[in-house]
């Protein structure tokens, strides 16, 4: 093959390749300026994640919480020293009001009123003596044999012979008294607390024997700050969630203290619960006593969204997420959940509820079942 052929066919070859770069390079142009096909993100909701917002009732209350306690106890003491005898009682036994629980070793006790007794049975005794003197020496006085000093003397005798007998009368009960403290009864009906004391032990004055408490009747005792107590009114309502009670315990204030305490200036106030039925004292209960209401237009607090500077919440606007720019207000609860009043936003508007999250602003929204209809906060 001669030298100009083999140049004709690499001039060729190279036009080839050429033509065809050319080629790809205009396809490429061609992909390039179609426009591209993309796919809107939607976001399904059901007619439980949204809201139509309307006027609420919002209740406004004081947190509270504290231990239940027994509003009726007592502390059984003993009221004379001695032994410790016949205490049978333990914790968690009922008792009735007048139950003999134990007693105290009587013995010297019954010396004692036998003493006092066989000491007023002397002064009366000389009563009698006195008596008799006195009324010989009034007839001797009237016959002319004596003179009125000796009978105002016999009269003085017999006087301070009644007062030696009334002393010792009183002497007398007090030993009785001391006699019968020596059984130790129930003050109130209830059920034992605490035992305090073994038989055998040799208690003295006021030792502490038994504690009862009447589990009919229960009160929280809640400590409020000195602002928050301003608010507080005898008979307001309160709901109480007590540990280890699934259902809330209705209760309301039935007593306010009247002082601040010394130091802290809290103010203690006592709530009177409905039903005792099954409740022990000393467990924690925590609630919210409700103190006033108003209707107003108001969303879960859930639902208002902070993760901007501004306060929003998440509307569905003709079939898109919108975010809407409000002003919180009030605070209080309805239906048993935390809702907040809102400034700027329409009655009527279909509101995003808080636990569906964030959604971006312009997505499309797609309802599964059909657009909601209004709808309330749970009773």
């Amino acid at each position: 093959m001669s030298r100009r052929v083999r140049w004709i066919l690499l001039a060729l070859a190279v036009l080839l390749v050429a033509g065809g770069s050319w080629r790809a390079y205009k396809a490429r142009q061609a992909r390039m300026a179609q426009p591209v096909a993309t796919t809107e993100a939607v976001a399904e909701l059901a007619a439980t994640d949204v809201l139509r917002l309307a006027p609420v009732e919002l209740t406004q209350g004081l947190q509270v919480s504290g231990a239940l306690r027994a509003v009726d106890s007592a502390v059984v003491k003993a009221r004379v020293a001695g032994e410790l005898q016949g205490l049978a009682v333990r914790e968690g036994d009922a008792v009735a009001a007048g139950q003999v629980l134990g007693r105290i070793e009587p013995t010297e006790s019954q010396a004692r009123l036998r003493q006092a007794q066989q000491q007023a049975d002397a002064a009366r005794a000389q009563i009698d003596i006195a008596q008799r003197a006195y009324d010989n020496n009034k007839a001797l006085v009237d016959q002319g044999f004596i003179s009125r000093t000796a009978l105002d003397t016999s009269l003085a005798q017999l006087n301070a012979a009644r007062a030696s007998w009334e002393a010792a009368a009183a002497a007398t009960d007090v030993a009785r008294k001391s006699l019968d403290d020596t059984v130790l009864r129930a003050p109130i009906a209830g059920t034992v607390a605490q035992r305090l004391a073994q038989n055998g032990e040799r208690l003295p004055v006021d030792a502490k024997v038994v504690e009862i408490v009447d589990l009919r009747r229960l009160e929280m005792e809640a400590t409020l700050s000195a602002a928050d107590s301003v608010q507080l009114r005898v008979g307001q309502a309160a709901r109480l969630q007590v540990e280890g009670v699934a259902q809330p315990v209705a209760a309301k204030v039935a007593r306010i203290n009247p002082s601040a305490q010394a130091g802290s200036r809290s103010v203690l106030a006592y709530l009177s619960l409905d039903q005792a039925a099954g409740l022990r004292q000393g467990l924690y209960a925590q609630g919210r006593i409700a103190t006033g209401g108003q209707r107003v237009l108001a969303v879960p607090l859930s639902a208002l969204r902070t993760d901007k500077p501004t306060p929003y919440l998440q509307l569905v606007e003709g079939g898109r997420v919108v975010h809407r720019a409000v002003t919180p207000g009030a605070r209080g609860e309805a239906g048993n959940e935390p809702w907040v009043a809102v400034d700027g936003v329409a009655d009527g508007a279909m509101l995003v509820r808080g636990q569906i999250g964030p959604l971006r602003e312009g997505t499309a929204v797609k309802f599964t079942g059909g657009e909601p209809a209004a709808t309330r906060p749970a009773p």
